[in-house]
């Protein structure tokens, strides 16, 4: 996954402004597409996701192919850090994703709110979560595609994007 993905809205104009991005990042995965997963591929990520080790689970978790039945079973893991990772998968379903709502680690919960994946509705229960940092991941989520000469929304009366 390219690094021009993580960019917000703003960022992505600044960039083009300053000719230092030419492509968005749509065409640059157009242009440069990953193969496609082997069988071969597929059972190896299902092995990694058995691992003794957490940060090859964290790999596999992170992996553009992983199979659905690799994240939900990573979405289950006792390593909170591996269920970081299927939070941020943007391939994980929706269901997999409420279920990391609820997740008892922040952390978890935070990965969720900044799912390119994630619904407004899901962002809206995300919104009343106790945890701080949380709420503010929140924030910059609902404003992930605003206008840049637009100022972030603060309020939660602003209601999900």
């Amino acid at each position: 996954m390219s690094c021009v993905t993580f960019l917000n809205a703003a960022q992505r104009a600044a960039l083009r402004e300053s000719g230092e991005e030419r492509l968005t990042p749509e065409e640059i995965r157009a242009q440069h597409p990953s193969p496609p997963a082997t069988e071969s591929k597929l059972r190896r990520l299902r092995a990694l996701a058995r691992n003794t080790d957490p940060s090859i689970r964290q790999s596999a978790a992170l992996n553009q192919h992983c199979p659905v039945d690799v994240l939900e079973l990573l979405a289950r893991d006792s390593d909170p850090t591996v269920r970081q990772c299927v939070a941020r998968q943007p391939l994980a379903s929706q269901r997999l994703l409420r279920e990391l709502a609820k997740d008892p680690v922040a952390d978890v919960r935070g990965w969720v709110a900044a799912n390119p994946a994630v619904t407004p509705e899901l962002l809206a229960d995300l919104a009343e979560d106790e945890d701080t940092t949380v709420r503010g991941v929140v924030r910059w989520a609902r404003n992930w595609d605003a206008d840049p000469a637009t100022p972030p929304r603060t309020d939660r009366a602003a209601g999900p994007r």
